[in-house]
């Protein structure tokens, strides 16, 4: 399919190469990559369970390679592709498992991206090692990376916390296969042999873009990616070469009605990141705090800090704003100081100094 370089479709699958495809496509114009190409499982012989019922592996034309060159060759054609259609701040996913992972990772890093992060997927319910030859194959490896390491990518950290119990989010991520109503199958059988879980797409597009973002997966399969683009309102582009592929995942996602856009409901970036900036001098200056005033790091008294005419606090011998000095005190690790130091009202309740910025931009900057 030929695509007009300055108009690329948007919500759309796209039948063809994604090589070729891509090559069409204008340069900087996709926000996030998702890929999950063939493995190169490099399968020899059948594999059957204890029952003598027969498994079914990845026997499609599109994960048989003659050798690892080929396949090499054929991988560092799709990331370049990749690369020439990704934004400068844009990043890119790719997951694999051992058969393929590893030589994805060098020859993402020969062409310049850099590694954010590898994530592994844990999954709760995996196939077991029928053979009992080897240990479970339980995880696959996702790399999340970035054009280069100056690029000013979008992590919603925030959001990853809300999904996980309000603590930080870890590098590993335990998730369930797709099975029961999400797994698709045509005739009682699996329509696609390594379908990812909705959950599994819905971390990585919440965690790495915005609503409006367009979204591109140049391996398509049954329509995930765009699923949950969908859902999550941002726009998508896939690319699928087996027509029958392309069917099931368009029906899926015409099927699918997402909840009525608005920009405040599906943006999770930190409100508080978009607010007016407030050096903390200015609370001296409206004489929200006074010079000389005590302040105490994480709410204990027996750590306190004065503060100086110029905004920096000092404690014993050693000084710095807000923040460093917080550093200083929670061993080199980085702190936001507006969190973590208290002053004592009238009442002589310890309060965070976060409560007199809100009452600053109020009162002087006409933010409610």
């Amino acid at each position: 399919m030929t695509i007009p370089a300055k108009n690329p479709p948007i919500d759309e699958i796209l039948h063809g190469d994604c090589i070729e495809i891509l090559a069409e496509m204008e340069e900087n114009s996709v926000d996030l990559i998702f890929a999950d190409p063939p493995y190169n499982l490099q399968l020899e012989n059948e594999l059957f369970r204890p029952n003598m019922t027969r498994v079914d592996g990845v026997e499609d034309d599109w994960d048989q390679f003659e050798n690892f060159s080929s396949y090499d060759e054929f991988s560092k054609q799709w990331l370049n592709a990749c690369r020439r259609v990704l934004k400068k701040d844009g990043t890119l996913w790719v997951i694999g498992t051992y058969h393929n992972i590893y030589r994805l990772g060098k020859h993402l890093q020969d062409l310049g991206f850099w590694i954010l992060n590898d994530i592994l997927w844990i999954k709760t319910n995996p196939m077991p090692n029928f053979r009992g030859v080897r240990f479970t194959n339980a995880h696959e490896t996702l790399l999340w990376t970035v054009k280069n390491k100056e690029s000013k990518y979008t992590f919603n950290h925030h959001a990853m916390k809300e999904l996980n119990d309000g603590l930080q989010m870890r590098s590993d991520w335990l998730l369930p296969i797709c099975t029961g109503s999400e797994r698709i199958k045509i005739n009682g059988k699996k329509a696609h042999p390594t379908q990812k879980p909705e959950s599994l797409l819905y971390r990585v597009l919440l965690s790495s873009s915005n609503a409006g973002d367009m979204i591109l997966d140049p391996f398509f399969g049954t329509g995930t990616t765009g699923a949950v683009a969908k859902k999550l309102h941002r726009r998508w582009i896939g690319i699928e070469q087996d027509e029958g592929y392309i069917q099931i995942a368009q029906n899926r996602i015409d099927n699918i009605q997402p909840a009525e856009f608005d920009t405040l409901t599906f943006d999770v970036r930190d409100r508080r990141h978009k607010e007016a900036r407030v050096p903390f001098v200015n609370l001296l200056t409206q004489s929200l705090l006074m010079p000389g005033q005590w302040l105490y790091f994480k709410r204990d008294r027996k750590i306190g800090a004065r503060i100086k005419p110029d905004g920096k606090l000092l404690h014993g011998e050693i000084e710095g704003s807000i923040h460093q000095l917080g550093k200083e005190l929670s061993n080199g690790n980085p702190c936001n100081g507006w969190e973590h130091w208290f002053f004592e009202n009238e009442r002589g309740e310890l309060v965070k100094i976060d409560k007199l910025r809100e009452l600053y931009r109020e009162k002087y900057m006409g933010n409610t």
